[in-house]
């Protein structure tokens, strides 16, 4: 359905350096560099992260999340992990298992240091 998504930062050095810790944890490559953009690559689609072309601060969405797929709960739980050492804060409960209409699911939250709200996402059975 996505082809990409993208969110705003305000500093590009310091967004690559987080997101490549962060989504090195789920095997994702370091992010190639495109003037005032950073994009990670995969199978299933690009993450991308930009300075705004308008020029003006960067904020993040609000009631936005963007989720990451990950392939178990405890690579959930090294992303997690990986975020908090790399600048980032827990938001949210704190990591683990939640049941609802989705069925049983390992959330993971964080803050990345721009403000925007990830998660990592783990189905379980």
């Amino acid at each position: 359905m996505f082809s990409h998504v993208m969110i705003g930062t305000n500093d590009l050095e310091k967004a690559k350096s987080f997101y490549d810790a962060l989504l090195g944890t789920l095997d994702v490559p370091p992010a190639r560099v495109d003037r005032h953009r950073i994009f990670y690559r995969t199978k299933t689609g690009v993450f991308a992260v930009s300075k705004p072309i308008d020029g003006k601060p960067a904020t993040p969405a609000n009631g936005g999340t963007i989720g990451f797929l990950a392939a178990s709960s405890e690579q959930a739980a090294a992303w997690h992990a990986a975020g908090i050492a790399n600048g980032a804060t827990t938001c949210e409960d704190p990591p683990g298992v939640r049941e609802g209409p989705m069925g049983k699911l390992y959330l993971a939250y964080l803050r990345d240091p721009d403000g925007n709200k990830i998660c990592a996402m783990h189905r379980l059975g």
